[in-house]
């Protein structure tokens, strides 16, 4: 009789032609009776490459034992990973983005090609944890997705933008290369992801509203006894799924995806949760487009006080109660679904049933009669500059428009040099180009640029746009995601140096002033001012990936 919680790994192990698989596994480990266990694999995000994920390889033993006591035989497995914090401002932060689809790729390829009947997926840097989401969607075996956890505060309250943000300064002459090197000595304190509500904790928080992680998941940090709890539970999770056949089909929907992005808007969170979800939600086949974030963000106010913007690190949120409170807040006013699945096999209500309210005491989460920003930060902006759209985030601390005059630079270099150097006045609209998806290739993070804006005191007086992305540690009057992009003739390679461009927050337009007939005379005479790859990964990614406002993936509709 045919054991239906293995699907999969039979057709590897059973039967007479499957001698040499199981000859081989037993070399790795494999006993008698564990060929009759459903396989779970551990996709292990380890690395030594960056502290977000130094730790990851304990996690995935954790989920193995938790995962083998619930009586499957589970297997770890690696997958690669990319800093961007070490690589941001450099060529190496092309391939930022493009890891999120190798690694994607990788853990299809692992599970499929090994048989899996299920997975527990870990992950803890930026691109890492929707790559992780996106092949679970994909392969739709049971699955949990574990994060890895943040990272504790720095000294007085540091993190890793207050290192870049340092280097504005320093070029500032604001403070002295003794100042710097304390900062840079003093910031980064050992294992877990950037401590703000920044990408990583941005798309912890978005998996564990979508219902693909245990709760609490998104709101532990990396170096506790919570989180290694957090892992053996999710190997135990998996196997429960496994027997009652429970697939990520079964829990993402359209309402999911709208938990998510409540939740994050909710929190203040990153810009790239917007590429992340659209990229997540056509692996599942789901309609998911920019127009969505608007709608949600005009009925969810920001509660959060949270860095890059506000003042609280995601430990200090943690230890209020992490993001559980501030759902349940969401789903009593009517902003959650919550008749949605999850992973636990109850629904997102009952997961929030017995959930305790923040104390009293604490500022961090704001009342919604006292919201942070009363609708979204996040802006999805048209108009004949971004007539596919573009993507802003917009506090209201720096105003709710911006007009000024262009500045043009054709890579993120060129642009940071300038603002070192002392070059933008005041009234400057930064136009960084050529940094898409395509023409990067990758689509690198503007944190260097707007942290030494920020840095040199200009958050107020300067503009930033680009066809590329920003780090969830951005903040400022920055607009990124700009589509159509340079590299395919989009508006924003048109554009001058001297032309007024205007950034509308209230009535969400990003235009140019100039007239139709001559920003179709600048189209006849455009050619593309940047050489690009003709082999290897990022010529391979320059082919295949879709524009911004689909994600960015590179195997969807183009």
């Amino acid at each position: 009789m045919t054991d239906k919680r293995r699907p999969y790994s039979s057709v590897i192990v059973d039967g007479l032609a499957q001698t040499p698989s199981r000859a081989m596994l037993r070399a790795v480990g494999f006993g008698d009776d564990d060929f009759k266990k459903p396989q779970i694999g551990i996709a292990s995000t380890w690395s030594m490459v960056t502290p977000c994920n130094m730790h990851i390889n304990e996690l995935a033993d954790h989920a193995e034992a938790g995962a083998n006591a619930a009586g499957a035989k589970a297997v770890v497995f690696n997958t690669i990973t990319v800093s961007d914090g070490i690589s941001m401002g450099t060529p190496g932060m092309r391939y930022s983005l493009v890891s999120r689809e190798v690694i994607c790729d990788s853990i299809e390829t692992v599970v499929a090609g090994q048989g899996f009947d299920g997975v527990v997926t870990i992950g803890g840097c930026d691109k890492n944890m929707p790559a992780c989401v996106m092949a679970m969607l994909r392969l739709n075996r049971p699955s949990v997705f574990v994060y890895g956890g943040t990272i504790k505060p720095g000294a007085e309250r540091r993190d890793i933008v207050s290192v870049f943000e340092a280097v504005g300064q320093r070029a500032a002459g604001t403070i002295d290369d003794a100042q710097l090197i304390a900062v840079e000595k003093t910031a980064i304190p050992g294992p877990g992801s950037c401590g703000g509500m920044y990408t990583a904790n941005t798309m912890a928080s978005a998996i564990e509203a979508l219902g693909l992680s245990l709760p609490n998941s998104s709101a532990q940090e990396a170096v506790s006894s919570d989180k290694k709890e957090d892992c053996e539970r999710a190997g135990a999770a998996v196997m429960r799924m496994i027997e009652t056949d429970l697939k990520p089909s079964n829990i993402v929907s359209k309402k999911s995806f709208e938990n998510a992005i409540t939740v994050v808007i909710a929190l203040g969170g990153s810009t790239n949760a917007v590429l992340h979800l659209l990229a997540m939600a056509q692996c599942a086949g789901i309609d998911i487009t920019l127009d969505d974030f608007t709608t949600i963000g005009q009925r969810v106010p920001v509660l959060a006080d949270v860095k890059p913007s506000g003042k609280y690190l995601m430990s200090e949120l943690i230890e209020i109660g992490g993001i559980q409170p501030l759902m349940k807040m969401l789903l009593d006013r009517g902003l959650l679904h919550g008749d949605v699945m999850t992973c636990t096999g109850q629904t997102m209500a009952e997961n929030l049933a017995d959930v305790q309210p923040y104390p009293e005491s604490q500022d961090i989460v704001h009342a919604f009669e006292n919201p942070v920003k009363k609708d979204s930060h996040l802006r999805i902006l048209y108009g004949n500059l971004a007539p596919e759209g573009a993507v802003a985030k917009i506090s209201g601390k720096e105003g709710l428009s911006f007009t000024g005059t262009a500045r043009c630079f054709n890579s993120e270099e060129e642009a940071l040099k300038a603002i070192l150097d002392g070059q933008i006045e005041k009234g400057t609209v930064i136009v960084i180009r050529y940094e898409g998806p395509k023409g990067g290739p990758g689509m690198r993070e503007m944190l260097s640029p707007t942290s030494a804006i920020m840095g040199a005191g200009l958050g107020k007086d300067v503009a930033l746009i680009t066809d590329g992305r920003f780090s969830g540690g951005s903040h400022g009057f920055v607009i990124g995601h700009v589509t159509p992009e340079a590299a395919v003739g989009g508006p924003i390679g048109l554009l001058q140096d001297g032309d007024t461009i205007t950034i509308d927050a209230e009535t969400n337009a990003l235009t140019v002033d100039v007239d139709q007939a001559e920003m179709q005379h600048r189209q006849s005479t455009w050619a593309m001012e940047k050489e690009t790859p003709n082999r290897g990964v990022l010529a391979k990614y320059a082919r295949l990936v879709s524009s911004a406002s689909l994600g960015a993936v590179t195997d969807g509709d183009q």
